[in-house]
């Protein structure tokens, strides 16, 4: 039984699965196995120097492609910075290369790159990522096609709300007219299930595909998230109102420590949180305790490190069996 829903149909793929952007982990190899796999994978261009680059890695993910015409997606965070990326660059890149989805956070400034977007491909499908039901509604106000709703499960950063996506989806099912995915602690088939039950199109996962065979990081990290379990995260940076959801060790503790005696003081734990630490984690030495870096308590339900089709394959075989099974037999 396919499990056909909005998502499904508006980006021509198989299963309602998105591979989430994550910086340092979405690469042409992740992105294009779970593409491979009936999902979307998704490319994360600020994880890229510059718009050329990202253009190269598009085409990278494409040579990796079964066929020219699946389905591939690119994330773009848009955040106010003082030495901000060429952001019209990053847009005529995704334009020349025809990319079909185009998942934003960040912003409202993000409304303006749709413009563009919209202006160069009317097809291409916008799906951004929302903490709140409020910042949600504000996002369809201001047209874009589809909403991730991130639950304060999620990885990275989850908001300041704290509302868990048991209670956020249901309210975004009555609250919305535009489709929503479900972001933040999904990892298995039974939860893929609940979400659709629950109005989801499909869900968004991150950390979950950060444990898989081709996710282009250490394998201690990977091994990390497998001994990891739900309890194995905490929230930095809650006095910046940036909260982010980290892996908890060495370094979250020592930032949480500076924190507590400097609230508010970026530039007292910057020297901890700065992107290359974690990036030197990920694609170097492996080491999971001497940087910041974001998973969510998804950790708990990750057991083992299957390959992309594997995983998307044994969700939705799971998801299929609750639908077609347990929930089936209790409507008799």
């Amino acid at each position: 039984m396919p499990l056909t829903t909005k998502l499904t149909q508006r980006l021509g793929i198989q299963h309602p699965i998105i591979q989430g952007g994550m910086h340092y982990v979405g690469y042409a190899p992740l992105a294009a196995a779970v593409s491979n796999a009936g999902a979307i994978g998704v490319i994360t261009a600020l994880t890229q120097p510059n718009a050329e680059a990202l253009r190269s890695e598009i085409q990278k993910t494409r040579s990796l492609l079964r066929s020219p015409d699946t389905p591939i997606g690119v994330n773009l965070t848009v955040l106010p910075q003082l030495n901000s990326p060429d952001y019209p660059a990053i847009v005529q890149v995704l334009l020349d290369e025809k990319v079909p989805m185009v998942e934003t956070a960040g912003s409202p400034k993000c409304a303006e790159l749709w413009e563009l977007l919209k202006a160069g491909n009317p097809d291409v499908c916008i799906i951004h990522k929302c903490t709140t039901i409020r910042h949600a509604l504000k996002a369809q106000a201001m047209g874009c096609d589809m909403i991730s709703l991130d639950g304060f499960d999620c990885a990275g950063h989850p908001g300041e709300t704290d509302v868990g996506n048991f209670l956020l989806q249901p309210i975004a099912a009555r609250k919305l007219s535009v489709p929503y995915v479900t972001s933040g602690g999904v990892g298995d088939g039974k939860q893929l299930a609940a979400c659709l039950a629950m109005g989801a199109e499909g869900v968004n996962l991150g950390t979950r595909f950060m444990a898989t065979a081709e996710a282009p990081i250490h394998d201690n990290i990977k091994k990390a998230l497998v001994a990891g379990d739900e309890n194995s995260t905490q929230l930095v940076m809650r006095s910046l109102k940036n909260t982010e959801r980290v892996y908890k060790n060495a370094a979250s503790d020592e930032v949480l420590r500076i924190e507590a005696e400097h609230p508010g003081q970026i530039d007292k734990i910057y020297h901890i949180v700065k992107g290359e630490n974690y990036r030197a984690s990920f694609q170097e030495t492996g080491d999971a305790q001497s940087s910041v870096w974001s998973c969510g308590p998804v950790m708990g339900l990750i057991e083992s490190v299957p390959t992309c089709d594997e995983l998307v394959r044994g969700m939705v075989s799971e998801a299929e069996a609750v639908i077609q099974g347990r929930l089936a037999e209790m409507c008799r």
